[in-house]
């Protein structure tokens, strides 16, 4: 039997929480820190492409910083 697609992006998530945690060596508080870490280094990245990038460049596209609904659907 297949799995559906939200299985399958369940299982991904569900593995990547073991990686990151078996990364710190089950330290989720380190684990927790490093991930807000990560996000907002990311946020800093999107800052600067934003402003580098033109709208003409980007036709008409803007990053959004929040996560919509949208974004959350299984494929």
């Amino acid at each position: 039997m297949q799995s559906s697609p939200a299985e399958l992006l369940t299982d991904e998530i569900a593995w990547a929480v073991e990686a990151e945690l078996a990364f710190h060596d089950g330290d989720v508080k380190a684990t927790i820190a490093t991930l807000l870490e990560d996000n907002r280094h990311l946020r800093k990245q999107l800052a600067l492409a934003e402003f580098a990038g033109s709208r003409g460049f980007a036709r008409g596209w803007r990053p959004a910083y929040d996560r919509s609904e949208e974004d959350t659907k299984a494929p």
